[in-house]
């Protein structure tokens, strides 16, 4: 079984093919795409703290290791980092399957930290466990 370069968790938040719709001028993915799934993939873990809205606040630490290419499935791995009183810190570690090779390896692309607040209906910050 290949596995990838760091430890991850065994489920991934989300999983994507990436289509050629995603490419740019170069014929790799997009980086704005990628940066759209890892915001939906950290908001997943922020929300499991228990709130049920949470906004961006900050996306940090924003690592483009590798290109990704149309066919790549995209494995979005998180972890809850950091919680503070109204704010959550989630890493995550994006993972391709390059299936031009013939085992499908594994190469870690990109990783990020991404703050989050949890807010009301009014959009007002409110505590991160608001359960």
């Amino acid at each position: 079984m290949p596995t990838s370069p760091k430890e991850t968790p065994s489920e991934p938040a989300i999983r994507v093919m990436m289509m050629p719709r995603d490419t740019n001028a170069h014929g790799t993915i997009f980086g704005g795409v990628i940066l759209s799934y890892l915001d939906q993939a950290g908001a997943i873990e922020a929300r499991k703290l228990g709130c049920n809205r949470v906004v961006t606040v900050a996306m940090d630490s924003i690592e483009f290791h590798q290109p990704v290419f149309v066919g790549d499935v995209l494995s979005f791995h998180t972890e809850t980092v950091k919680v503070g009183r109204t704010s959550a810190r989630v890493r995550v570690e994006v993972i391709a399957e390059r299936f031009d090779n013939p085992r499908g390896a594994h190469v870690s692309v990109t990783s990020a930290e991404i703050v989050y607040v949890a807010v009301d209906e009014d959009r007002r910050p409110i505590p991160v466990r608001c359960e």
